[in-house]
This record gives C-alpha cells, structure tokens and sequence, in this order.
C-alpha cells in the first residue's frame, strides 16, 4: 500500500530538499507523512535545513505558499481526469526510479499503464529539415509496430514527426511535458496532443498544474524522457542542444543511445555525428535500434527488417536523371546545371515537381536529396 499522494505533493512543495532527498525516503522505506511531522529521520534523510523547517511549520498551520500550492494541486486532481504517480505507488516506472533523481511526483493524462511496457525515446531538433522529419515520422511509426512504446517531448520538429508516426497507426505514445497538465504547450500541438490520449498514449510530467514553459524546465525534463526508456534515438540535433542534452543523460542512467547520421553538410545532423563519434550506435534501420535492445525488450523484440523508409515513386525519365545527378550532397543551381547540361528555365520545373512530391528539399546552399527515397 503506498503513501497517500498527498503527502508526497507536499514534501516536494518543501524548499530544500528535491528529488534527491526524496529519493531517500522512499528508498529508505520512510513515507512522506514523517517528514511532515517533522520526525528526525526523516529530516535528516533530506538534510533539512533552516528554510524547510519554516516551510513544515507552515505547513503544519495551514498557512503560506507551501500550503496554498499544496491546496491549488489537490483540486485539480479531484476535477480533472489526471492522477499522480509517487515512488511508492504502482504504476510509478521502475525504469525511472532507478535515475539519480527521479521526480517524486509523476502527474499522468491517459493510460498510465503504457509507462510501464518497453520505451524508446525519439528526439531531434525542433527546426528539422524535411528528410529528418520524416525520418522521425517513419522511425516512430516503425518502432511502434515493433512493439515499442515511443516517447517523447511534444516539441515542434523531430519530437512532433515522431509522435505523429505512432498515433497515425493507433500506437501508444508518451509525450514529456516541460509545463503542468492543465495546458499543451506548444499550443500548434493541441490536436497532437489529444491524438495521444485517443491512441492509448499518454501525457507526463513532474511539474504542477499551472507551471508556465519556462526554458529552464525543458532541459530538466529530458532527464524523464531517457529515465522512462531503455534507450533514446536522436534522429537530427545540432551540436548544442536539447537532444545531445537529453542523449548525454541517457549515457548518465546506462541506457543505449542511437543516431541516425546525415550530410556533412547539414548543421542539424552534426549532433548525431558528434554522437557517434563518442561510442553512439549510427542506425540505418529499426532493426539496429531494436537488436541491441533485446535482453531487454523480451518478447517485444519482434521483427522488425529493413530500413524505417519507402521507395522512391516511379518518376518521369528527365526527374529521375536529375535525381541520379545530384547524388546524396546539397547541390546549387549553378553545379546543377553543369552536371546535367540543362538550362536553368528547364531545370527549375524538374526542382519544383520532385520538391511537391518531397524527393529533394531547399536548403542553405541549394538542394538535397530527402533521406526517405533511400
């Protein structure tokens, strides 16, 4: 039987402590409701100092900030449909617990079980290009039918494409947030974020109802991201970000990190490429992502050959010879026009038509071939 989540939303509420210190009470077998009584052990298991002294005998009187949030949290558990999962309460991730500092309270929009079944995290850049978009939406597709729950953070860009990639087949799908439950942020996901909930996914976070986005939240949030997941795949990052952030983490709590490389040429792609070069494994297919994941994984290892991309469609002669001439590397106008011979009148429709049926894409210097036609 655990603890009464109340006791636990109030401890976190107390200055001082965090989720270190609350680590070791429930490891310590200590429920929250001794430290609220001010019991010794208890104190000295968080290092209670001065200020959450002053914060429990607030609390104890029913007065100030401590007791007012305390009050704010309870009634919107009591009228909405969220819940909250604490360290000693069933369905609370033993995945996550076992991190330097899980969060002590884990509030959950759907179904709350899906935390419990195997996770991948699939994370990028939030200005991804076309190709890494749709590598995210393919990859995410793709390890949901492999029997992963795919998760992420519900950001614009990679984190978006890869949740949309599940719920378009009726996966379950975790998505971090970085503010309370009461809002999605960023607004641009609202009809996203409902697909998650209509799919048997999830909504997370450590965070109280009425936490705004503050930036410094989202970097600590990416620690609940890889905590969840038994490895994390970084899909397109530039060298300081979030994602590498997040991967960094993953390495910390002893999960496996994945990366999908690209063209030297895109500064997205030189996150993943830093990674790999640091011991990450590059990923050409689901495959890769889930073999090394099956000790794991068990029974959800299943098959999953080939890579997470489709074949290009059948293309006009002068498209696909175009296409052959541009190869892998970001090509301008001017090479292009050398390498094909044709006029630049003549080569601007062949762009336009094989962009529409997003085979290339524009980008800083010209144009590239989408990563999907491979």
């Amino acid at each position: 039987m655990g603890s009464n989540p109340r006791d636990w939303i109030a401890a976190s509420l107390l200055p001082g402590i965090g989720a270190v210190g609350l680590k070791r009470l429930a490891v310590a077998g200590v429920p929250p409701a001794r430290l609220l009584q001010s019991d010794p052990e208890a104190l000295r298991l968080v290092t209670a100092r001065a200020v959450t002294l002053r914060a429990l005998d607030g609390l104890a009187r029913d007065t100030g900030p401590v007791a007012e949030k305390l009050d704010t949290c309870l009634e919107w558990l009591a009228s909405g449909d969220a819940l909250c999962l604490t360290p000693d309460l069933d369905p609370y991730p033993a995945l996550l617990f076992e991190i330097p500092d899980p969060p002590p309270l884990l509030f959950v929009r759907g179904n709350a079980d899906c935390l419990l079944l195997p996770q991948i995290a699939l994370v990028g850049s939030r200005h991804a290009s076309r190709s890494g978009a749709s590598n995210a939406y393919r990859f995410g597709a793709a390890l949901s039918e492999a029997g992963l729950v795919v998760t992420s953070g519900l950001a614009l860009g990679i984190d978006g494409a890869a949740h949309q990639g599940v719920v378009d087949r009726g996966g379950a799908t975790v998505a971090v947030f970085g503010t309370g439950l009461d809002a999605v942020y960023p607004r641009r996901h609202a009809a996203l974020a409902q697909q998650i909930l209509d799919t048997g996914g999830a909504w997370v976070s450590e965070y109280l109802p009425g936490t705004p986005p503050v930036p410094a939240n989202f970097p600590r949030r990416n620690r609940i991201i890889s905590g969840l997941c038994a490895g994390v795949l970084v899909v397109e990052a530039a060298p300081r970000s979030g994602s590498l952030i997040t991967a960094r983490m993953a390495l910390e709590q002893g999960r496996e990190v994945f990366a999908i490389p690209g063209t030297i040429r895109n500064p997205s792609a030189h996150g993943c490429h830093q990674l790999i070069r640091e011991g990450a494994v590059l990923v050409e297919s689901v495959a890769q992502v889930v073999e090394p994941l099956a000790p794991l994984l068990g029974y959800y290892a299943i098959q999953a050959d080939g890579p997470a991309t489709v074949a290009t469609p059948e293309l006009p002669l002068a498209e696909a010879q175009l296409l052959e001439k541009m190869g892998y590397d970001i090509a301008d106008i001017d090479q292009l026009v050398v390498l094909t011979g044709l006029a630049t009148s003549r080569l601007m429709p062949l762009l336009v038509s094989l962009e529409l049926k997003g085979i290339i894409e524009p980008v800083p210097g010209g144009y590239l071939r989408c990563s999907c036609d491979t």
